[in-house]
């Protein structure tokens, strides 16, 4: 905050004075306005010195004399500095537009800034008047002259305010977020705009939580040195998997002052009660009387067998002087299958999709289902991700995401259409560091100078959900998850018969167990051997008349849904999902293929059979197998036509 300099009083006076002779006034409100600016600076010739005293005598002194024009003037021409608590007693009327003359380039520049990011007119004239005019009412200067370090100054401050009501603080917090995207997107400052971070830090965290304090130092270090290469979100879940561990040892074992004194009957009886224990944190009043799921005691039991080793590897003095914890000790989870949605419920969802009213969310799950992203992994996507290879189409570049690596996924023309739509309606955006790398990167998914976050997203299921009418066991509305479209994409693609290699690939999964989920599914494969096995446990059980050979009923067999091959001596049942079988009549169409007169009726018999097989393919669509029949009825009669010479 600069230095408060102020001219003689009388070189105020006289500006004020000619100030108002430019606003028109009549000669009673020119009498009243020098009546009131001679009395008020006749009481306090240093404004200075006035502003020391409580804010709230001054507002109210303010309101007594109508001086308010007066400060606002000093402010705006002549240096004087508001403080917070006088900007949060106060109504700051007139500020705006007094700072404003003073600042005239930096109040145009943030105006058409505002308008280009496509801010509403109302939010634009709310951030000018009562953001940037407040700001540089505090720290002196012009806009040009803001900086990173003036703005955090001035929202620290405005936590520390008193006279401030929680509604006032919000909408200033509201204020300062709008002006550090403005103020970046303009140049003015370098620094991204950021949303205002709710996390406590490592230390707070530990804090929070009653445990011994050479334990906190241990487990602070810990997660300290693992900060220096995880990403955040994983040095959250180290924590929030030893604050379970320290809570444990400060009720069942406050005999243990350093972790060099635990014993394996310490971590015996914690996995008990880890096992059985209730939720904690922000979960807890949600979770009242319920267990923490296998999967979360199963992270901390993890979490605490690392740490041991971890810290036992890199030398550390404090550490247990034995290993304490085994694989055996790790709980089991189950390995569930992909939560796909059933075909009707994703048929449902996908049309409600479209009425959608936030464009962004329309966007965002129509991608998602048709490429198998990651939600972290769409949000991350940049300008410039679709490359056209010509006969291979469109394809989609994935940035590092989950396992660190990149990819290509095919695009279809939904897929296609929906981010062509994005890229349209986007407006222009200063490119942003990654918040992984730090690189400067311009991200797809922007909006108002911001990077858009997931939750539009996963709000926009909810309202496409609710919108179908879509229900849950229970009755209630069905919760659609970004990752479960994920799970469908390739439950859809599996069920179609893509090799898992593929697959793999498509998904960008770091290894094959991680897509070997998919091949339990309802995949063709699977349907064929299972039709294999039961035709030859059927051969192998039934029960039949003696001398009766086991074939299908004809008339049904026709009819099926299958692709149907008549040969001489049977049937084949191959699914119509598997495909076109490649040797089916093969014998028949074949130039070493010889026949005789005793086959005659055989071959009359075979012959009616498939062209009864190339109408039924013909009404059903199935050129191919039309073809295919067409062409081994013309042998079967040039076979015929030889027999019976």
């Amino acid at each position: 905050m600069t230095t408060t300099f102020l001219p003689p009083v009388v070189t105020l006076r006289d500006g004020y004075l000619e100030n108002l002779s430019i606003l028109g006034l009549g000669p009673r409100a020119m009498r009243d306005r020098v009546r009131i600016v001679d009395a008020f600076l006749g009481n306090h010739p240093d404004l200075a010195e006035w502003m020391n005293a409580p804010a709230l005598s001054r507002c109210e002194e303010l309101v007594r004399t109508g001086a308010w024009p007066v400060i606002v003037y000093a402010v705006a021409h002549s240096g004087l500095l508001l403080d917070l608590e006088l900007i949060g007693a106060k109504n700051l009327t007139g500020l705006g537009s007094a700072i404003e003359v003073r600042d005239p380039d930096g109040f145009t520049r943030i105006r058409a800034a505002g308008n280009r990011l496509g801010w509403t007119s109302k939010w634009v004239e709310t951030l000018l008047g009562e953001g940037l005019a407040v700001l540089l009412a505090w720290t002196g200067g012009t806009t040009a002259q803001l900086t990173a370090d003036i703005i955090d100054a001035f929202e620290s401050g405005l936590s520390a305010t008193k006279t401030l009501t929680p509604s006032m603080l919000r909408a200033y917090r509201a204020r300062v977020a709008g002006l550090r995207a403005i103020l970046f997107d303009t140049r003015v400052i370098d620094t991204p705009p950021r949303r205002r971070s709710t996390a406590s830090s490592y230390e707070e965290r530990f804090a929070a939580v009653e445990m011994v304090p050479a334990l906190r130092k241990t487990f602070l270090r810990y997660v300290t040195v693992r900060s220096a290469v995880a990403r955040p979100s994983t040095v959250d879940c180290l924590i929030n998997d030893l604050l379970p561990f320290a809570e444990y040892l400060t009720a069942h074992a406050p005999e243990i002052r350093h972790l060099r004194h635990l014993r394996r009957h310490h971590i015996e009886a914690y996995l008990i009660w880890n096992r059985h224990r209730s939720w904690r944190g922000r979960h807890a009043s949600a979770g009242a009387g319920r267990t923490v799921s296998t999967a979360v005691a199963q992270a901390a039991v993890l979490t605490l067998r690392n740490m041991l080793e971890d810290i036992t590897d890199w030398g550390w003095k404090d550490v247990p002087t034995r290993r304490l914890v085994f694989r055996a000790d790790i709980p089991k989870i189950g390995q569930p299958l992909p939560r796909a949605l059933a075909p009707n419920i994703d048929a449902a969802l996908m049309a409600a999709v479209d009425g959608i009213d936030d464009p962004f969310a329309r966007v965002a799950v129509t991608v998602l289902r048709h490429t198998g992203l990651r939600i972290g992994e769409l949000l991350d996507l940049e300008l410039g991700s679709v490359y056209d290879y010509g006969l291979t189409g469109s394809w989609l570049k994935v940035p590092l995401g989950k396992l660190a690596t990149e990819r290509m996924v095919p695009l279809d023309a939904t897929a296609l259409a929906a981010l062509d739509q994005w890229t349209r309606q986007r407006g222009p955006s200063r490119a942003l560091p990654h918040p992984r790398t730090g690189t400067i990167t311009d991200f797809l998914f922007t909006n108002h100078g911001r990077r858009l976050g997931p939750t539009r997203i996963r709000n926009g299921l909810i309202a496409a959900s609710t919108a179908a009418g879509l229900r849950g066991a229970d009755g209630t509305a069905l919760i659609v998850t970004p990752h479960q479209l994920r799970h469908t994409w390739a439950t859809e693609l599996a069920n179609a018969g893509m090799s898992l290699q593929a697959l793999m690939a498509l998904l960008g999964h770091a290894t094959a167990q991680m897509t070997v989920r998919y091949a339990t599914l309802a995949s063709p494969t699977l349907r064929v051997a299972y039709d294999d096995a039961v035709g030859k446990m059927r051969r192998q059980l039934t029960l039949t008349p003696v001398g009766r050979p086991i074939v299908p009923d004809k008339v049904a067999w026709l009819n099926s849904e299958m692709i149907k091959t008549r040969v001489a001596h049977g049937y084949c049942s191959r699914h119509e999902s598997a495909g076109a079988c490649s040797y089916a009549n093969i014998c028949e169409n074949c130039a070493n293929f010889t026949t005789g007169p005793e086959f005659t009726d055989a071959l009359a018999e075979q012959l009616d059979d498939i062209q009864a097989l190339t109408a039924d393919a013909k009404q059903r669509g199935w050129d191919g197998e039309a073809a295919r029949h067409a062409t081994t009825a013309a042998a079967l009669t040039s076979h015929l036509r030889q027999v019976r010479r």
